[in-house]
């Protein structure tokens, strides 16, 4: 890789093997990168990088993957080629929509910044792809699709009917679309949920399918205790490989949906929330009322001091979300 003024950057020389997958050393890569003069000639080589390391992934993944680019979105798939090209067009479309919705929050793409998409063709490569970044997870709770800002930023899923994978994208896209705030895991992935379910519907429920409202709501107020809760806000929760991540989804969903029916003075608390603390000393002074008060009135309880934020008794640092 050539730019004015520096040495020349080796891509393969800086590839990490990743569970038998390459990824960039984006630390080298940027600091490379940072040693070209000028700011715009520093983001097109950061862009290159990108796009090179992309060509070696798709290379090792097989010989049916190939990158697809249409402005600043990016595509590494099998996907043949109508499907890619409407792929690609639906994340441009979604991205748009995405900004417009999360009116505040959401940031625009930047100059030479490129929304990347890898597609892996199935869940056993995806899972393998995703331990490099989660090396103690464990058993990985179900994903059907995941935001990893690391070095490059991007998001991933798994080969599926297109109809299937749209509101996974619009999923990953708000948190790419977010990535600039601390977000506690809670807000990020409630306000994901949210957006998806606005630009990607799901079906009605007319086969009873998925459990009803009254269901879940038994099944939260079963579930969530004081313990339960603290894992809530510090994002632990949504890790769990149980029935606890599904709730800790739809919660967060909840909690959301009730706090942005007043958009401005939820947009000053988004703004402000801090994943240090869950967002408590943000929704003081912005909402005016105790997070643990809030989560308490959605699931019919009388107040508990236990249920307020507690990073003391938070096992290791708090999660961001964007799983």
């Amino acid at each position: 890789m050539a730019a004015a003024g520096v040495a020349d950057f080796d891509i393969v020389a800086n590839l990490v093997d990743a569970n038998g997958l390459p990824v960039l050393d984006w630390e080298a890569a940027q600091a490379w990168a940072s040693g070209i003069a000028a700011q715009g000639a520093q983001a097109q080589a950061w862009a290159a990088c990108e796009l090179a390391w992309l060509e070696h992934l798709g290379a090792t993944l097989g010989p049916g993957y190939h990158v697809v680019q249409k402005g600043q979105i990016v595509l590494l798939s099998s996907l043949d080629e109508r499907v890619a090209a409407a792929t690609v067009h639906f994340v441009d479309k979604t991205h748009q929509r995405i900004v417009r919705v999360l009116d505040g929050l959401a940031r625009p793409a930047q100059a030479h910044e490129q929304e990347i998409l890898i597609v892996f063709d199935d869940d056993a490569t995806y899972y393998r792809y995703l331990a490099h970044y989660y090396p103690g997870a464990g058993e990985f709770a179900g994903s059907g699709g995941v935001f990893i800002n690391a070095g490059c930023a991007h998001f991933a899923t798994v080969k599926a009917d297109l109809r299937a994978v749209e509101p996974v994208i619009a999923h990953e896209l708000t948190h790419s679309c977010l990535s600039h705030l601390p977000l506690p895991a809670w807000l990020n992935e409630g306000l994901a949920v949210n957006t998806e379910q606005r630009l990607c519907p799901p079906p009605p429920n007319t086969f009873g399918n998925r459990p009803s409202p009254q269901q879940m709501h038994a099944r939260h107020q079963q579930f969530w205790g004081a313990a339960e809760i603290q894992a809530f806000w510090s994002g632990k929760s949504f890790l769990r490989a149980d029935e606890g991540n599904e709730l800790s989804y739809d919660l967060a969903r909840i909690l959301v949906s009730q706090l942005a029916a007043d958009w401005a003075r939820f947009c000053s608390f988004v703004l402000a929330a801090d994943m240090a603390d869950g967002g408590s000393a943000a929704a003081r002074e912005h909402l005016g009322v105790p997070l643990e008060d809030l989560a308490a009135a959605l699931l019919e309880r009388p107040p508990d001091a236990r249920w307020a934020p507690d990073p003391q008794q938070w096992h290791g640092a708090p999660e961001r979300g964007a799983f």
